[in-house]
């Protein structure tokens, strides 16, 4: 039985889908990736259940609903060959990331009085007020980050918002697991640095 449900979590067929490359194992770039995905959903619910855990009863952004956006963010992308679980992890990572950020800057705008009202996604994804504005300094921090040091931000995406070890972020990002501590020491101390009081 699969893991992903996917008359739920795969996009209709309407053009926007990844288109069928031929990964060298001889599966389709979505097929690739919906095999590589079951092997890191468990790992990715976990992420993301950490990512909401201290989120009020009652709010819209579900832990299997951030996972699923973020695989369905996945399946659009075209021409890519997925080589491995650390590549799907760092991108759900970054799929992640904003999806997070485009609902607690929709949820600001709401707040302010903005905007039309949202509309829950299927699993019901929102992110609890309380925690937009810090999650969106966060993310502008990250933002000025990767301006100085792209490798750095990319760290953070993945050992943060991914919830990745120093060896799988290594792994996905083709480097060695001590330049994953050096530029995770680096990032920590702009970071702290950056939203500190």
């Amino acid at each position: 039985m699969s893991l992903i449900d996917e008359s739920s979590t795969s996009p209709p067929d309407d053009g926007t889908r990844a288109a069928s490359v031929a990964a060298p194992d001889g599966l389709s770039s979505g097929d690739r990736l919906r095999e590589l995905f079951e092997t890191v959903y468990a790992e990715l619910r976990r992420v993301a259940h950490r990512h909401l855990g201290d989120e009020r009863l009652g709010h819209t952004l579900g832990t299997t609903g951030l996972v699923h956006e973020a695989y369905l963010e996945l399946a659009r992308l075209e021409h890519i060959e997925w080589p491995g679980r650390a590549y799907v992890l760092a991108a759900a990572s970054q799929a992640m990331r904003r999806i997070l950020i485009d609902y607690a800057l929709a949820r600001r705008a709401k707040k302010r009085g903005g905007g039309i009202a949202n509309m829950p996604l299927n699993d019901a994804i929102a992110m609890a007020v309380s925690r937009s504005d810090a999650l969106l300094a966060l993310d502008e921090a990250v933002d000025r980050l990767a301006a100085l040091s792209p490798r750095s931000a990319r760290v953070v995406e993945c050992r943060f918002f991914g919830g990745m070890n120093i060896e799988e972020t290594a792994e996905a990002l083709a480097i060695s697991p001590a330049t994953v501590k050096r530029e995770w020491g680096v990032a920590r101390a702009y970071l702290n640095r950056e939203l500190g009081p």
